[in-house]
């Protein structure tokens, strides 16, 4: 992702303020309806706000003054006061109620609509994007900086509908008495000089503020991603620490926020209330020389009240422009990122295995290249073995084959067609990775094998059965209908590989990728599950396989061994021609056979222990 520039600006600046109302403009686009409804709303609060004077106005010359000038009042007159006073205050009712609901409905469905587009984004971008951005940060931007982005739309239709209210209210107190409109507005200039500091002091602080909560997102999921390694090296401490450290940061800054309101929020309330005592004193010399009434008076000091309140809105949208224009800024370079692998339209007809071939691939990531020159095929329905020393390029290639990344240069072709003219759906329709690490979801076997796929149990189970999970599936309590819990926390090593391992298997793939993916299953296990592949393939109705491997039992099922060295293809042939003719591979798969034989020694000899 690109950059983004998250450093707190000193103040509300003219280009961030014309960005912040862009993207105001973004969300008044896509729900012009919405967005006039709420607009219309609290334009009919304000209309019926100022009514509420002019009410009380009457209902004080009319009704009030009468009745202490003559010691009663009519029940007519009192009828009619507090019908009137019920009818605008049923009218403003209606106002708010509109006004939030559909501010409401607006901001949360371009929250849900950008929540979408972003998550829509990073199934799109490849492998290659993800792995280099943590997952912490593609958290943010897809909850924090999108609520960030459309949270000025709450206040906004009320900023508009009340800018309604500055203009019929400052009319209205014209035509009742220039003289007290005079003094009145003096005091709008300080409230505006007020509010302009306002966003100035904020704006930094709650930039900052938001920026940091991404990185405490960061660190908290990175975390908890790691927790094994954390829990078994013993680094709680240190990455509790961590974890602090980033959140008493967030603290501070969230603090620094409060602070800035705290000070200024009172301010901001008491000059209005400052403004009113100096209207009541000015009117009160106008009311003794007979040139207002009670009723004015009365009227023109609600009204008054009522002027702060545009300010004040405009002031909350304000204070919102600045983390609007962060999290936009965020949620937008993920969805202009131009990462995404070009499709073409080509298929893969046919329901045989396919046949594979890798032509003069190379790849490499920042620190170097990993694959240098590698070329091989797989005829259909054949079996090959890719062993190599760590950081030989297996998983890469593997990555490369099924196309979770694209070659820098080389080609790799399915049935004689290039991966990067297949459709979209072509390869996951036709191909299956088994990668090292079995991810499994907290649900159920079923939920786990199918991922949504629309089979019957039938076929659930003759997934399990090839991949030798029947059995202890059957012995679970709810058999297809346990659940395994987060990342298969109740199950062993061997058995989430094993789930893993029939969720590709019940999609029948004509080409199966397993990139070390029985590591944690027995030897015997591990051979049962080949040869039941096998014996598909010469059925007919198997998959090309390509098998990471270190196993010799393992190697020696395959067909046909690529043994890759330093990112290239070092030999080729079957098994036993690489023990005669590659010392490289031989000192390999021999030292892989002997810690197999020693770990075995260990396990018997902790049985014996246990025995005795």
């Amino acid at each position: 992702m690109p950059s983004t520039d998250t450093t707190a600006p000193r103040r509300v600046n003219p280009r961030v303020l014309r960005e912040g109302l862009g993207v105001m403009a973004v969300a008044v686009r896509a729900e012009p309806r919405v967005f006039a409804l709420a607009v219309g709303a609290s334009a009919l609060y304000a209309a019926t706000t100022v009514g509420t004077a002019q009410v009380l106005g009457r209902v004080t010359g009319r009704v009030v003054l009468p009745a202490f000038a003559e010691g009663r009042a009519t029940a007519g007159a009192l009828t009619a006061a507090a019908l009137a006073i019920v009818a605008v205050a049923f009218f403003k009712a209606i106002g708010v109620a509109g006004r939030r609901f559909y501010a409401g409905l607006m901001q949360y469905r371009m929250q849900a609509a950008y929540r979408r587009a972003v998550t829509r984004r990073y199934l799109e971008l490849p492998a290659a994007w993800h792995q280099r951005h943590p997952a912490g940060q593609l958290l943010s931007n897809a909850n924090a900086d999108v609520e960030a982005a459309w949270a000025p739309l709450a206040p906004l239709p009320m900023a508009v509908g009340v800018l309604v209210m500055l203009v019929i209210a400052a009319v209205a107190i014209v035509l009742v008495d220039p003289v007290v409109a005079i003094v009145a507005f003096c005091v709008f200039p300080a409230v505006a000089l007020l509010n302009l500091l306002y966003q100035r002091r904020l704006a930094p602080a709650a930039t900052r503020a938001q920026r940091l909560r991404g990185e405490v997102s960061e660190v908290a999921h990175e975390s908890f991603e790691g927790g094994l390694v954390v829990k078994t090296l013993g680094r709680e401490a240190a990455e509790t620490e961590r974890f602090a450290r980033s959140a008493r940061e967030l603290r501070d800054a969230n603090i620094a926020v409060g602070r800035v309101r705290g000070l200024l929020d009172p301010m901001l309330e008491a000059l209005p209330n400052l403004g009113v005592l100096a209207v009541l004193l000015v009117g009160s010399a106008r009311l003794e020389s007979h040139a207002m009434s009670a009723g004015d008076l009365v009227s023109v000091a609600y009204l008054f009240t009522l002027l702060s309140w545009p300010i004040r809105a405009l002031g909350w949208v304000l204070a919102d422009v600045p983390r609007s224009v962060v999290g936009w800024r965020r949620v937008r370079a993920v969805l202009d990122e131009r990462a995404a692998m070009p499709h073409g339209a080509a298929g893969l007809p046919g329901d045989g295995p396919l046949a594979l071939e890798v032509r003069d691939v190379r790849f490499g990531y920042g620190d170097g290249e990993v694959l240098r020159g590698v070329s091989f095929d797989a005829a259909p329905g054949r079996t090959v073995a890719v062993v190599g020393t760590t950081g030989s390029g297996k998983s890469t290639l593997t990555s490369l084959v099924v196309r979770l990344v694209d070659p820098e240069a080389g080609t790799v072709l399915l049935d004689g067609a290039d991966v990067r003219q297949l459709g979209a759906d072509a390869v996951p329709a036709a191909a299956a990775l088994v990668p090292q690490q079995a991810f499994l979801f907290d649900d159920t076997v079923r939920g786990n094998v199918t991922l949504g796929l629309d089979v019957p149990d039938e076929r659930v189970w003759e997934a399990l059965r090839l991949a030798q999970a029947d059995g202890f599936t059957a012995g679970l309590p709810d058999g297809l209908d346990t659940r395994v819990g987060e990342r298969g926390a109740t199950l062993s090593g061997g058995q989430r590989q094993r789930l893993a391992l029939a969720r590709a298997l019940v999609r029948r793939p004509r080409l199966l990728v397993l990139d070390d993916a029985t590591s944690s299953v027995d030897p015997q296990v591990e051979a049962r599950i080949l040869a039941g592949l096998r014996g598909l393939a010469e059925d007919g109705a198997g998959a090309t396989v390509l098998v990471v491997a270190y196993r010799k039992a393992t190697i020696a099922l395959a067909d046909e061994v690529v043994f890759l060295e330093r990112g290239r293809v070092g030999a080729r042939g079957t098994h036993a021609d690489l023990l005669e003719r590659s010392p490289g591979y031989r000192d390999l798969v021999t030292a892989y056979e002997r810690a197999e034989a020693e770990r075995a020694a260990e396990r018997g000899a902790s049985g014996e222990e246990a025995v005795r």
